[in-house]
């Protein structure tokens, strides 16, 4: 690209440091111990499940480095294409298999470098460039450093991040009124049948805690924990039918097994996590698909307050009778109804977002590559080399 040069990765940071090769002791509360787990596939940091450290500990796992706004966090080993800016107010240390770039601010836009890792130039790149091991496949952080990538002048770089940063930020205001939409089906699910502030409760009649229309049954005479069919990936047929294991969407078919709106129950590897799908659909043998003749609305929620235990085989996974035993609050038909009435629009509301987001993302994916190669905006088809 006319105007671009290549420059080693050394040669436009201030440093490139990895994370401790050890991890410490978990605390309650305190600095967040930054992991793998916590970093998106899509570039943002989820703390929903943070592992906390103490102040003390915080001191002897940042003596090499210590994160600071505006650098750029990555993955080095195991899974890899993991990237991530750090946010304001961030307070913590890098975790296992963890690494930063702190950037040289004279010579780049470390948004510009963000985008670039998450292109699919960056990805063929990496997956060129390493080393598979025999448990786990790496970078070799040593020669990270001399990675070479195309760089334009500030200004580019400064309009190729806007232009993209426009994007993730209407994703960032879909995804803030999703998790408020979230909250607020949940506040009404739990002050409706966990605290028993229903509409009509200072009227209603009380027999051992319920009200007296209500019944206490076994999860298993109100739904079946189907199972799901095995579906390897190299036998998936990319289609309009998302594919569920127990970690969520793990990909799509051309044909469905369960109708939609459906709720997925995670069975083998993350045991006991629920998921609901808007679209008919794909699950694998790993989970569950839930069956069920009352409120599904209401059924999704409950199956989070439900303690799922892990059975005793070879191959951990849930123990579906044990499931079947757990008790569950049946509220009156009135009850669920009303219930559906207030929580279907806001799932559906939820389903717009995220077909919007999805939108979004396709339109920013397919910009990226064209805007880093230079063909939008940069010009020129040519480039030179510094090393």
């Amino acid at each position: 690209m006319k105007g671009w040069t290549e420059y080693k990765l050394k040669d436009i940071s201030e440093g490139i440091y990895d994370g401790p090769h050890a991890t410490p002791n978990k605390a309650n509360s305190g600095a967040i111990f930054l992991g793998i787990k916590n970093l998106t596939e899509d570039g943002r940091i989820d703390l929903t499940d943070a592992f906390y450290i103490s102040e003390i500990e915080l001191k002897k796992w940042t003596k090499r480095v210590t994160p600071q706004f505006g650098d750029l966090v990555f993955s080095y080993e195991a899974t890899l294409h993991r990237y991530a800016l750090i946010p304001e107010g961030f307070h913590g240390c890098l975790g296992r298999r963890l690494a930063l770039i702190r950037p040289n601010l004279d010579k780049l836009n470390i948004k510009y470098l963000f985008y670039l890792f998450l292109s699919p130039f960056w990805r063929s790149f990496i997956e060129a460039n390493q080393v598979s091991g025999s448990t786990v496949d790496r970078i070799p952080l040593i020669k990270f450093p001399e990675y070479k990538i195309p760089l334009p002048s500030l200004a580019i770089q400064g309009r190729i991040v806007n232009i993209l940063n426009m994007y993730d930020q209407l994703i960032d205001v879909n995804n803030q009124r999703i998790r408020i939409l979230e909250e607020t089906a949940r506040e009404v699910y739990k002050d409706w049948f966990v605290r028993m502030r229903f509409p009509g409760y200072k009227r209603a009649k009380f027999l051992k805690g319920i009200p007296e229309k209500w019944k206490i049954k076994k999860l298993g005479q109100v739904i079946e924990l189907a199972y799901g069919k095995a579906l390897k990936e190299e036998d998936r047929n990319e289609g309009e039918y998302p594919v569920y294991g127990s970690s969520g969407i793990v990909g799509s078919h051309n044909s469905y097994i369960a109708k939609a709106p459906g709720i997925i129950v995670g069975r083998k590897g993350n045991v006991g996590s629920v998921f609901w799908a808007t679209r008919d659909f794909y699950p694998i043998d790993t989970a569950f698909y839930v069956k069920s003749n009352i409120s599904l609305y209401y059924i999704f929620f409950n199956l989070h307050h439900q303690n799922f235990i892990e059975g005793d085989s070879a191959v951990p996974g849930l123990n579906r009778n044990q499931a079947y035993s757990n008790y569950i609050i049946v509220p009156s038909k009135d009850a669920l109804d009303n219930f559906d009435v207030i929580v279907k629009p806001i799932f559906d509301m939820l389903q717009i977002l995220r077909e919007q987001n999805a939108d979004l993302k396709q339109i920013r994916d397919r910009l990226l590559p064209r805007l880093i190669s230079g063909k939008l905006g940069a010009g020129g088809n040519s480039s030179k080399s510094k090393s």
